[in-house]
């Protein structure tokens, strides 16, 4: 069962090796750690802008590198769907009018609908909404 979802902040934390959350992530039980579609969203679309901003051929080597260094690291992790639930849940915090971006509220829709704990450095935004459990693994 899924127990932590890393929001986009912290998988871009792991994949660059932060100790801390490497740590975590070792005690934990391989099936309770996913990512959401959200951040797959997020991680792809920073990679296209990247590539878009490539200026020379050594720029766009670069880009078009990362782009396949994210595919294959997305994959390490299971990914949880937009879903029914979820969008429920996403319609229940939007009519809430938090100040919150839509991918975070998204990301703690999905964490709602499966009763998840979000790990996340973004205690502000996050810490709006009520009945959600978020977790920072990098103190």
């Amino acid at each position: 069962m899924i127990r932590y979802i890393l929001d986009t902040d912290h998988l871009s934390l792991y994949q660059r090796g932060h100790s801390l959350i490497n740590i975590r992530l070792k005690n934990c039980q391989p099936n309770e750690i996913a990512i959401t579609i959200i951040t797959v969203e997020e991680q792809i679309r920073g990679r296209l802008t990247q590539i878009k901003k490539a200026n020379s051929t050594q720029a766009r080597i670069e880009a078009y590198s990362w782009l396949r260094e994210t595919i294959n690291r997305l994959t390490e992790l299971p990914v949880l769907d937009l879903d029914a639930d979820a969008c429920n849940q996403d319609e229940i915090l939007r009519q809430q009018k938090l100040r919150l971006g839509t991918q975070d509220r998204r990301i703690a829709a999905i964490a709602l609908s499966k009763n998840a704990i979000v790990v996340t450095r973004n205690i502000s935004d996050f810490g709006q909404i009520a009945g959600l459990k978020i977790e920072d693994w990098t103190k």
